[in-house]
């Protein structure tokens, strides 16, 4: 019987990536290597922008400010700042956040699930040492399992979801790092996600229909001025 779970646990996650890769195709992604959010300055963070738009299109935006000299698909951070790409054909990607922070909380960049194994870490600024280290869910003192700059939120429940921080002596003084969000999705048995995933890649294919037909409360670029945003073949 548990092997039977753990196959179709599986095949979820299986359906999961797929589907997770189809929603892709229909809008436009920001992926960020290290895959943690928020990126620090001080790693070397690569961002990439994919979709099914133009590839070799892409125009990218740093708090909502065109970049004029990037057009690859992906590039180097070399600044701290929010950061967004846009395609032709697959519309804006949602912002990320590149922090350069006394101190910072970092989450995996990927959907959290509901059992799965998931570790936040709390980081000063080039690396540099942090101490008495203390995390925080919705502002109330964590007493989870805390191992020295690390909290681990496993098997990841429902009631893990909320607004985190943490706080540490780094250097000659105490830092609070800004909050971050972590979202816990409901991992169901084999029947409920493939209700779930087709419910998502509907919701996926939908959205970029209504997208492409000009909502008015659809989400949009900075708007472009002059040739800065004329992305280059």
């Amino acid at each position: 019987m548990a092997g039977d779970t753990g196959m179709a646990g599986k095949v979820a996650l299986l359906l999961w990536a797929q589907t997770l890769g189809l929603a892709g195709a229909q809008s436009t992604q920001l992926l960020v290597e290290p895959p943690w959010m928020p990126a620090v300055l001080w790693d070397r963070v690569t961002l990439t922008c994919q979709g099914s738009g133009t590839a070799g299109a892409t125009t990218w935006y740093k708090d909502k400010q065109c970049l004029r000299q990037e057009r690859r698909d992906s590039f180097t951070v070399t600044e701290s700042g929010t950061y967004m790409c846009d395609r032709p054909g697959s519309g804006p990607s949602r912002p990320l956040m590149v922090s350069d922070d006394w101190l910072v909380l970092q989450v995996p960049a990927r959907a959290l699930l509901e059992r799965d194994t998931v570790t936040l870490r709390c980081r000063a600024q080039q690396n540099n040492p942090v101490t008495r280290v203390q995390f925080y869910q919705n502002e109330k003192e964590f007493k989870g399992s805390i191992r020295d700059t690390e909290l681990s939120l496993s098997p990841l429940q429902l009631h893990n979801s909320g607004r985190y921080r943490c706080g540490g002596w780094v250097a000659s003084g105490m830092s609070l790092s800004a909050p971050v969000t972590v979202t816990v999705h409901v991992a169901a048995g084999l029947g409920g996600s493939l209700l779930f995933l087709l419910l998502l890649v509907c919701g996926a294919v939908g959205w970029h229909r209504w997208y492409n037909m000009g909502s008015p409360h659809s989400p949009r670029p900075p708007q472009r001025r002059g040739r800065c945003c004329t992305p280059t073949s």
